[in-house]
């Protein structure tokens, strides 16, 4: 083996020596994050009946989404409260079904696993993602299960709000990491169906996508998300109609 080749594979080897090496920290980085977030969790302290007044979640209650721009809508949002449930580590969950359609095609279809703690706060425990291109399903990314794979639960909407705080509403890390901040409270927020007043302003962003930044205010009018703007684009989502079947 002559001189050059000798060079060659010693640099392949550094090579992958550093690369493994990176690996290994960027694994046990995510290890240590994953061990400083522990939630303590008993089933006995969860139920599927959530009556959190920012959000509510009566089975059969179906809410409607618009985003509209330049005078067209161009995105909607179909949520509804299934009548069934799904158990995930022993704890009952309700089941939030969400559809997405932009330019009026299926764009993505998830199912929310929540369930509400005896002090109120509702908990969000995983959600099955199905992802679509021209009514092709793609993936499920985005999808994650508390228990499997090192996911954990995190809080969805706190009952009582105080400004300043944080809090995960879901970890699973490298996939699945979105976090809530409390804004302001008390604010009076009008879309183009109606005013609401006493409502919850929330900042919604992830490490993961720097460009998903988003402020959200939910209603006791009627115990939800009532307007989405996208603090990036300046896109609005409103709530257009809401029905209790």
């Amino acid at each position: 083996m002559n001189r050059r080749n000798r060079i060659f594979i010693a640099l392949v080897v550094l090579l992958l020596v550093v690369g493994g090496a990176t690996l290994f920290v960027l694994d046990n980085t995510q290890r240590s994050r994953a061990a400083e977030y522990n939630p303590q969790i008993n089933p006995a302290d969860f139920t599927t009946k959530i009556t959190n007044k920012y959000f509510a979640l009566p089975a059969g209650k179906k809410l409607t989404y618009e985003t509209t721009e330049q005078g067209k809508a161009t995105e909607r949002i179909e949520i509804e409260i299934l009548r069934e449930t799904k158990t995930i580590e022993g704890i009952e969950t309700a089941i939030y079904l969400d559809k997405e359609f932009k330019n009026g095609q299926l764009v993505e279809e998830t199912r929310d696993y929540l369930a509400q703690h005896t002090n109120g706060d509702v908990w969000y425990f995983g959600e099955d993602v199905d992802n679509y291109s021209n009514g092709i399903l793609l993936n499920h990314s985005g999808s994650f299960i508390h228990g499997k794979d090192g996911a954990k639960a995190g809080i969805w909407m706190k009952a009582e709000q105080r400004v300043g705080d944080s809090y995960k509403q879901e970890f699973y890390p490298g996939h699945a990491e979105d976090t809530r901040d409390t804004v302001a409270i008390g604010e009076t927020v009008t879309t183009k169906n109606r005013t609401y007043t006493d409502c919850v302003k929330v900042y919604d962003w992830t490490p993961l996508e720097k460009d998903a930044q988003e402020h959200k205010y939910h209603c006791p009018e009627v115990g939800g998300l009532v307007l989405t703007v996208d603090l990036k684009s300046g896109s609005r989502s409103e709530l257009v109609d809401v029905v209790q079947q």
